[in-house]
């Protein structure tokens, strides 16, 4: 593929003009300096790596490790574990080692094998949807089968198909980009695998990250150039259908009817019974928190706080200023991710572009929701918050999808400063 003019200059030994590249890419451009190093490949990848991302990651990871011993002490009280007090604590913090090493390796990865495997990716998640129907092999708890049993551990594909599917979508967008304004040659495949994605994951059932999954493979696509009439045609159909899926499951109609009125005698006791204890939560801490570790509703008051709605813990703790800091810090990581994915497309590097925003998208999307859920914008969904809340699969899953991303802003900042990749791919 051709560079752009300005590195054609520079390798060259002459003059070049500042690049023209999107807005987004300018704070990109400005933090090369404070990387350090020469930007050859040859060179440590931790001199080229974004230190602001890598901290703000740090960050949550900490934070969260902290929030789910303050939210699961008291579960060792619980009939239902029978654990110690620390007993969720240290499964994740052994769950943050496992996903960092399963991170550093993915960063090692170039972008362009990425993108050779995205099939096969897309293909293992999907077959480890089915694996986990299979009656004694799927694990299953409150009435969803959604985990597969790995000695101490448990795997959980709705998390992996969330990483594959970024990857599919991008590799899928690019491979088709000149029939991106077709229906049946630009769309109907993609919908065909996901409409399979779909089935699989409500079977489990899972509606929270079938919405996920299509949010993330809609937005790839819309950003890969898909035709806005086509694009808004199907938004409207996939809005139509999960009305019907929600509408159609009675279990579903009662949660949105206890959303729309946590607060009525019958509703409080039954299905928003979570809800209305975690908007206690969030009225205890109004604006600084009762103080760290000093939560009430976590003592057997609010389920499955250090999982779901460990946001109300943090509300009732660390008040709204709490609150803010978590919802500012993910707003600059899903900010950080577009910027990065177009410095990536001005450097004609579509697929890496397309990985870093979907990436974005999905960090974005799944916090919004989380905390929509916790703070009652939302009706009541099983999503964890990424990188806090407590559960092995989707740390792992968040923290190679960012490990891609560094790799990403990495590969970018190589090429700006005239180095090359690996195998001389861009």
């Amino acid at each position: 593929m051709k560079l752009p003019a300005f590195l054609q200059a520079r390798r060259k030994g002459k003059p070049a003009a500042a690049p023209v590249v999107p807005g987004g890419a300018v704070l990109a451009l400005a933090g090369l300096g404070a990387a350090g190093g020469r930007g050859r490949a040859g060179n440590s990848p931790l001199r080229s790596v974004d230190g602001a991302l890598l901290l703000l990651i740090a960050g949550l990871l900490l934070f969260g490790l902290v929030m789910v011993f303050s939210a699961s002490i008291a579960l060792a009280d619980s009939p239902r574990y029978k654990v110690t007090p620390g007993y969720f604590a240290i499964r994740h913090l052994i769950s943050m080692v496992i996903a960092l090493a399963a991170a550093v390796v993915a960063f090692s990865v170039p972008s362009a094998s990425w993108q050779r495997v995205a099939p096969w990716a897309f293909a293992l998640a999907g077959l480890l949807l089915v694996v986990v129907l299979v009656p004694g092999v799927g694990k299953g708890a409150l009435g969803a089968r959604r985990w597969i049993g790995l000695g101490g551990l448990n795997l959980q594909p709705s998390e992996v198909m969330k990483l594959a599917c970024v990857i599919y979508a991008a590799d899928f967008t690019v491979r088709k980009q000149d029939f991106m304004h077709d229906f049946r040659k630009g769309f109907a495949p993609m919908a065909g695998v996901m409409a399979v994605v779909g089935v699989l994951l409500l079977l489990q059932p899972d509606l929270g990250a079938f919405g996920v999954v299509v949010s993330i493979s809609m937005a790839i696509l819309f950003l890969g150039g898909v035709n806005g009439r086509l694009f808004a045609s199907i938004a409207a159909a996939l809005v139509v259908t999960f009305m019907s899926v929600i509408w159609a499951s009675p279990w579903r109609r009662e949660r949105i009817f206890a959303y729309l009125d946590p607060w009525s005698t019958e509703n409080a006791l039954g299905r928003g019974y979570q809800l209305s204890h975690s908007l206690i939560a969030f009225g205890r801490g109004e604006w600084f928190g009762v103080g760290l570790g000093a939560s009430i509703e976590k003592l057997h008051y609010l389920p499955e706080a250090h999982t779901d709605f460990l946001m109300s813990v943090v509300g009732e703790e660390l008040g709204m200023v709490g609150v803010l800091v978590v919802i500012v810090s993910f707003y600059w990581l899903v900010r950080r991710a577009f910027e990065i994915g177009r410095q990536a497309i001005a450097l004609e590097r579509t697929f890496p572009g397309l990985v870093a925003q979907g990436i974005g998208t999905w960090m974005g999307l799944q916090a919004f929701i989380n905390i929509g859920v916790a703070t009652g914008l939302l009706p009541t969904k099983g999503l964890t918050l990424p990188l806090m809340s407590y559960g092995g699969s989707a740390l792992m899953s968040s923290l190679v999808a960012l490990a891609i991303l560094l790799r990403i802003d990495y590969e970018n900042r190589v090429l700006m400063r005239g180095g090359k990749l690996a195998g001389g791919s861009r």
